[in-house]
């Protein structure tokens, strides 16, 4: 059982990028990410629309569940203005899509295949992989019983975020963004 103040993120990993798309267009490049979880897709995919689970490790918190196509407002860490966001996809517990974010979930022998992907600005890729990097660990540990709550933001920067940036921006074969 780890604790949160001895919490390290491990080497970058399960990350790629497409860069080619009508999101190109705009500045746009979308990051996959895989993890393999040790839970059931029932139990990630609450973690992943409820309000209460999403405050313990995700980025930012809602003000209604994930889990229902509709309008919710979405607030982000550091960012204390919200965002009207749309559910356009709810299929429990296999698919969540909202705003520039999919979510897919697959049953597997051990538990399950969270593969999130995420439309963001090519310049701020390797940042945004690094910060999903440190929430599904999080995300894990909330699910196996074990919480260290949400790092997320600025607080990220003290549990090796700087490293992971570093390493995912040489994986995707880009330069490392000014202030990390």
């Amino acid at each position: 059982m780890i604790s949160r103040e001895r919490y390290t993120p491990g080497p970058a990993y399960g990350a790629q990028i497409k860069k080619d798309g009508p999101e190109n267009d705009k500045g746009k490049w979308t990051l996959i990410l895989v993890r393999e979880l040790r839970h059931s897709p029932e139990k990630v995919w609450q973690a992943l629309t409820d309000p209460a689970q999403l405050r313990e490790w995700a980025p930012f918190v809602t003000d209604g569940s994930l889990g229902t196509v509709g309008r919710v407002q979405l607030t982000w860490v550091g960012n204390p203005t919200p965002i009207e966001t749309r559910v356009t996809r709810a299929d429990a517990p296999r698919v969540i899509e909202f705003g520039d974010h999919r979510w897919e979930l697959e049953p597997t022998a051990d538990g399950t295949r969270l593969t999130l992907w995420s439309n963001i600005d090519r310049r701020f890729i390797a940042w945004g992989a690094a910060g999903w990097h440190i929430a599904f660990d999080v995300l894990d540990r909330l699910l196996s019983g074990n919480p260290i709550g949400r790092i997320a933001g600025s607080e990220a920067m003290k549990f090796g975020w700087q490293r992971l940036v570093g390493e995912y921006a040489k994986q995707f074969g880009v330069k490392t963004p000014k202030g990390s």
